[in-house]
């Protein structure tokens, strides 16, 4: 065997030798082993909500609600959403608003209403209810609704909102 091959067989044992004892002091070392996740790192008295990441439309269902007297309005919203791949649940007149729109949710929606918000560019005004059970989000037209963003206008606007905050009395369980 030459010097060349002799040298070069000893760098490579070297460098494993290196590899296997920085993985045993890896594994050794490790402290992530007792992390726990999801609503029991939540402190005590706080309620478990996910902010990211947000949901696709085709996993959030929303209520669509006629907040003013157009006639009409909440079907053809409801078919705007439903054609944007939203599952649609009850379609009806609800409470008189004369805003853009308002989001009621609970818990379990909070990532959901931000990106049902963004379908209206951030400017409908979010109703965060922390005993609300269901995992559906309610939308209820107001006045100043014109229409949904366009799917760019959307986009941009999830960018600009990012994920939401958890709501005073909630904990996040996403990590």
């Amino acid at each position: 065997m030459s010097i060349a091959r002799v040298r070069a067989l000893v760098l490579v044992s070297a460098l494993v030798i290196c590899a296997v004892v920085l993985v045993v002091l890896a594994i050794v070392r490790d402290k992530q082993g007792g992390a726990s996740y999801g609503a029991s790192s939540c402190p005590a008295g706080t309620v478990p909500v996910q902010t990211k990441p947000l949901p696709v439309e085709s996993k959030i269902k929303i209520n669509v609600y006629n907040g003013t007297t157009r006639t009409g309005l909440a079907n053809q919203a409801a078919d705007d959403f439903r054609s944007r791949k939203f599952t649609v649940g009850l379609v009806k007149d609800g409470s008189h608003y004369t805003g853009i729109a308002v989001l009621r949710f609970g818990p379990k929606e909070l990532a959901a209403a931000s990106v049902v918000n963004a379908y209206f560019l951030g400017d409908a005004e979010l109703r965060f209810d922390i005993k609300r059970t269901d995992d559906v989000v309610d939308v209820v037209l107001g006045a100043q609704y014109k229409a949904l963003g366009t799917p760019t206008d959307v986009k941009q606007a999830i960018a600009q909102l990012g994920n939401p905050s958890p709501p005073p009395g909630t904990c996040d369980t996403a990590h």
